[in-house]
């Protein structure tokens, strides 16, 4: 043997030594599941590499509402019904809170300094309160003035490229979020170097984050090889290094403005203006001014993707009551606001099945990890179990949402028994829930109501006049789905209508010019 060869031989040798000596125990109470296909990696190769979400789903429909899978050393659960997700994660989320070791995502490529993945600790601590003092609920309602801003923009570019919506809608959703983050606007998508590296950024993130996908996730003793046996591994630190260059440049960006008292309020401005009270150094700031960037962009301009889908799929059978109401309480003179949200619920109906229908978390955000044996229905999910609430699974569980696959906003008429404040799970459980859910919802709910004021929104047609149809079920396979390219017509509802597009955007470029 070549010195190569028995140096491979001998790395080989250790980690199978190591993972024969840490072999899971097996406990008898646990949620049925399928059979594992090895002792060695368990049901981890049952696992696609496509759309894992609807395999869960079929686990669940087989074996009920909490599945056990073994990962390889680590007991994985899912959760495919919204009552069992929200007694677990809601109501035990003492125990249920912290995260599952993410090699990939968050070790290797983030150096443990991406809060989203972390476990409960120091660290998170510092990185939630952060989060939550920016984006609470008050606190989101300032930055309303910046999104009406924005959609006013956007709507205006919808009259003069509308075969560009998904550009739009995403220009709409980065800049409101780099305003709040870095105080500054985004103009073009493609051609912001900020923005480009972000989403370079995003796509590897979320490519790498899809369970099943790595074997190291579940067998970590692979770490034990060089790097010139793990090529995953070299990719993930050349991915970190550019991050971390971008990310540090942002800051010192607007550290640069600060000292030139040209910096208007943001999330970024507020952390470095509270260091000392904070206690985040400036690595930890930089990547947690990365979060409403990765977590805020994508969820939003995917969600009003699915609801132009929706539009084009289901138009005829809830666009003229939705229009109806708005000509009532809006009237053809004014574009909808922040203010009419109480005055419209179909609109606010429509929010919230265009959350439920196509959710863009699909396997329900980041898993999460129990820190201690708990018993759900006589079944015991053991301590350090991936608990993955599948919100694919959850959103088209038929016994919650009838005919799930339909977009049918009727269904969020009336109060239903469904647990949590928000009647769909979209947002996540206990101390994980998403901390920029009415960031979000307000985005959604104020681009929603206007697109249907101002719009006939259907399907599109060809050169023959013949509509296209659109595939439902067509969305990409990332950790975040969103829908892939397709055509909708989408046309001014009259010359008023077009009118007040034209003189709201003029106006509101006057006023965006303090972001510039």
């Amino acid at each position: 043997m070549s010195p190569f060869e028995l140096y491979l031989s001998a790395a080989l040798g250790t980690v199978l030594v190591v993972l024969v000596l840490r072999r899971p125990k097996q406990a008898k109470n646990l949620p049925p599941g399928p059979a594992p296909s090895s002792w060695l990696v368990g049901n981890r190769n049952q696992v696609p590499n496509m759309k894992p979400w609807r395999w869960f789903q079929s686990l669940n429909e087989q074996y009920g509402p909490v599945v056990y899978l073994q990962m390889g050393r680590t007991p994985t659960i899912i959760i495919g019904t919204a009552q069992a997700a929200w007694e677990i994660l809601e109501k035990k989320s003492p125990v249920t809170s912290s995260r599952p070791r993410f090699i990939m995502g968050q070790e290797i490529l983030s150096n443990n300094l991406r809060g989203l993945m972390s476990e409960v600790g120091p660290f998170w601590r510092r990185w939630r309160r952060a989060l939550h003092q920016s984006f609470m609920q008050k606190t989101s309602d300032t930055y309303k003035p910046i999104q009406s801003l924005e959609s006013k923009q956007l709507m205006y570019e919808l009259t003069q490229t509308p075969a560009k919506y998904r550009e739009h809608m995403e220009r709409y959703a980065t800049s409101v979020v780099v305003v709040v983050t870095y105080g500054r606007r985004v103009h073009d998508v493609f051609n912001d170097e900020v923005v480009c590296l972000n989403r370079e950024t995003q796509d590897f993130l979320t490519s790498i984050n899809i369970p099943g996908k790595y074997l190291v996730e579940s067998v970590p003793a692979l770490l034990y090889l060089p790097n010139f046996l793990t090529p995953w591994r070299s990719e993930a630190l050349k991915q970190r290094e550019r991050d971390q260059e971008y990310l540090t440049r942002l800051v010192n960006e607007v550290k640069v403005k600060m000292e030139s008292g040209r910096a208007p309020h943001s999330f970024c401005r507020q952390l470095l203006e509270e260091r000392d009270k904070n206690g985040m150094d400036e690595m930890e700031i930089a990547y947690a001014c990365a979060t409403p960037f990765g977590a805020g962009v994508e969820t939003s301009a995917g969600s009003l993707s699915s609801f132009m889908l929706a539009c084009a799929a289901f138009g005829p059978s809830f666009i003229p009551k939705a229009q109806k109401e708005l000509d009532a309480v809006v009237g053809p003179d004014r574009m909808p606001t922040f203010e009419d949200f109480e005055e419209l619920p179909f609109i606010r109906a429509i929010v919230n099945e265009t959350l439920r229908w196509r959710p863009v978390a699909v396997l329900g955000g980041t898993p999460h990890k129990a820190t201690d044996d708990l018993v759900y229905q006589g079944m015991l999910i053991p301590k350090g179990s991936t608990i993955i609430a599948n919100l694919w699974g959850i959103h088209l569980n038929p016994v919650d949402f009838p005919d799930p696959h339909i977009f049918d906003p009727e269904r969020f008429m009336s109060k239903r028994d469904y647990p949590g404040p928000w009647q769909h799970s979209s947002f996540g459980y206990g101390r994980r829930v998403c901390p920029g859910q009415y960031l979000a919802s307000n985005s959604i709910y104020i681009n929603i109501a206007r697109l249907l004021w101002g719009f006939n929104l259907s399907k599109a047609r060809d050169e023959n006049g013949k509509e296209i149809d659109v595939d439902t079920f067509a969305y990409t396979d990332g950790f975040n789905s969103i829908p892939l390219p397709f055509p909708i017509s989408i046309t001014p509802r009259s010359a008023t209508h077009l009118a007040i597009i034209e003189r709201e955007n003029e106006m509101a470029q006057e006023e965006l010019k303090a972001y510039a």
